[in-house]
């Protein structure tokens, strides 16, 4: 018998899906469409943590969870740290932060995933709120502004045919070799070209004067601000040509637009600015409130819903995390070992921590550091619920089989709770409590109450209601030349400051799944294919070995998320607003293996 239950992956798509005699399937109906990603197809293929151990011997899960007690009576309450990651986006996997809130320990905030775009978004319109993978099927032209669907949002892709494509991009992605135009932009100039599409939609008469009237009073002052970008050195430095420009203005002419934006473009200090120029844009051509028009980003997947496991607590940031501060470290659905910033850091830091217990699903580099590991459950093996940023529903995620192997988060909360006389509802209680925030739609699916399915219709979230432009810029006037020589031996070298591209891999999630393990060049930059080669930053290196992908940038390279190695290279600081991580924005030199 078939039974419904959704996919628990941190993704854009929060598919349903159905499990039958042990595998897993696509539901037809709805965002679906009958088809799930190569993770999901292979979901039960990946090797799991299936027994607790500590100090490297295999124990019972009675001991590891007498262990974790022991553990946590060993020091003082506030020398323990909480870091829970997303690699379930369940929502009962905040259970465990109730149980260390309430015994005075030390959680996170912050995010090395989408803080800073977030919170350009919420300068500009008040709020996040996100534009629904449905509404996007209703527009005509569609701008992917550094996002790859085929990789991150695949169930995108059905609903865009015979839609007008425009790609913005640093890398010729499967979706820009189809396009009706790629724009092949230099990486981190994406707030430029925002600005200079704004600034020619004044010039041509094309924005939607009166949505600005009523919901845009300061777009004049905007425009001049606009104005202060030089058009010719800056369509060199983006390497955008007058041509593009125009050729984007004549597309979006009269028409249903979305900007669909993915997150590589704010990963950088100034992340918010970028979001917020895009949106810019948004706002000149009047998409918000309006069917089948937006900007389409990552809204807050909790949205309309309010858990019963916030608590107050004290909180470090998860981008800079000093591990080596707390006594006990207890490691939640995520591998900061490899996907925090500065990843020499982190390992020398977690080094000096007395105890680093790592609760999970999958082998990894936290885990193999881990003196106390404990298996946790898979989706399918425990009940639970989810939202989603790209879309409105709330997917019950009812338990499919049984399984001796690990601890969901609910029971070892309980457990915890339990044994330190804190309370503690019922597990159904709290599914129950996140199904009041919803309601059932015509056809079918339940959906968040409180979310509008065309954001904004009544105007922004400001105080006023009107969109807040941005206000002053700061201009980058860096040059970044290639710059081949040859030393005494004759052996090329390549001395440059190259624009790390890290997105998500079509093979894996972060750390997830089938890891990379390769560095990805333009052919033109005359290393061979296989060739080991040293990476280095102002914050540290890596070795890795090459692969051509002749679809970057010659001033490019291309290090996908979850390659082991690749934070060696980047840097823990934060972007200007959001308290993000800013993998980006170092640049990276390549010298050959002496």
């Amino acid at each position: 018998m078939k039974k419904m239950t959704a996919c628990p992956l941190d993704c854009f798509d929060a598919c349903s899906i159905t499990y039958e005699d042990e595998k897993i399937y696509a539901t037809k109906d709805g965002h679906t469409q009958g088809f799930l990603c190569p993770h999901l197809n292979h979901y039960s293929s990946f090797e799991r943590v299936q027994t607790p151990r500590y100090k490297g011997q295999e124990i019972s899960m009675q001991e590891a969870l007498e262990k974790l007690k022991e553990i946590l009576d060993a020091n003082l309450k506030s020398e323990t740290l909480h870091y829970r990651g997303s690699g379930n986006f369940g929502l009962m996997q905040e259970v465990t932060d109730h149980f260390f809130a309430q015994i005075g320990a030390t959680l996170t905030n912050g995010t090395l995933c989408d803080g800073a775009g977030e919170a350009g978004i919420i300068e500009g319109r008040g709020s996040n709120k996100n534009m629904p993978i449905q509404e996007i099927a209703k527009s005509e032209v569609v701008i992917f502004w550094g996002r790859n669907p085929h990789t991150t949002s695949s169930h995108l892709l059905p609903l865009i045919k015979d839609k007008t494509i425009i790609v913005i991009d640093p890398v010729k992605t499967k979706i820009a070799k189809s396009a009706d135009l790629f724009i092949q932009i230099k990486p981190h100039t994406d707030m430029y070209l925002a600005m200079m599409l704004a600034r020619f939609l004044h010039i041509n008469d094309m924005c939607d004067n009166d949505f600005l009237e009523e919901y845009g009073n300061e777009f004049e002052e905007y425009y001049e601000l606009t104005q202060t970008i030089r058009i010719k050195s800056m369509l060199e430095n983006m390497s955008v040509s007058l041509g593009e420009v125009g050729k984007i203005i004549e597309l979006v002419k009269d028409k249903k637009v979305a900007i669909v934006c993915g997150v590589g473009i704010q990963k950088y200090r100034d992340g918010a600015d970028i979001m917020r120029a895009i949106d810019a844009f948004g706002a000149a051509l009047g998409l918000f409130g309006k069917e089948g028009c937006g900007v389409a980003y990552l809204g807050s997947s909790k949205a309309g819903v309010e858990s019963p496991f916030t608590t107050k607590a004290k909180r470090v940031s998860k981008v800079d995390t000093a591990f080596d501060e707390f006594k006990t470290v207890f490691i939640q659905g995520a591998n900061p070992l490899s996907q925090m910033p500065d990843s020499l850091r982190v390992t020398n830091a977690m080094r000096h921590t007395q105890n680093v217990v790592y609760f999970g699903i999958y082998e990894n580099e936290t885990s193999q550091r881990a003196d106390l590991v404990i298996p946790a459950k898979t989706f399918l093996e425990k009940e639970d619920i989810r939202t989603s940023y790209s879309h409105n529903a709330m997917l019950p995620m009812p338990k499919q089989s049984e399984s001796e192997v690990g601890i969901s988060e609910y029971n070892l909360a309980a457990y915890l709770c339990n044994a330190y006389e804190i309370p503690i509802k019922s597990e159904s209680q709290y599914i129950e409590h996140f199904k009041s925030f919803s309601t059932l739609h015509a056809d079918s699916s339940f959906r968040v109450k409180e979310r509008e399915e065309i954001p904004y219709k009544d105007g922004f979230d400001t105080d006023d209601g009107e969109f807040f432009f941005l206000e002053e810029i700061e201009i980058d006037k860096g040059s970044n030349k290639i710059v081949l020589t040859k030393n005494r031996n004759k052996k090329r070298k390549v001395s440059k400051d190259f624009h790390l591209i890290s997105p998500k891999s079509p093979k894996s999630l972060n750390s997830q799944f089938k890891r990379e393990s390769e560095v990805f060049l333009h052919s033109a930059l005359e290393f061979r294919e296989g060739e080991e080669i040293i990476l280095s930053s102002s914050v540290g290196s890596v070795t890795l070995k090459v692969k051509h992908n002749d679809d970057l940038r010659h001033d490019c390279i291309l290090i996908y998320s979850g390659t082991r190695g690749v934070n060696n290279l980047t840097s823990a600081l934060h972007s200007y607003e959001g308290k993000s991580a800013v993998f980006q924005e170092v640049k990276v030199q390549i010298s050959r293996v002496e």
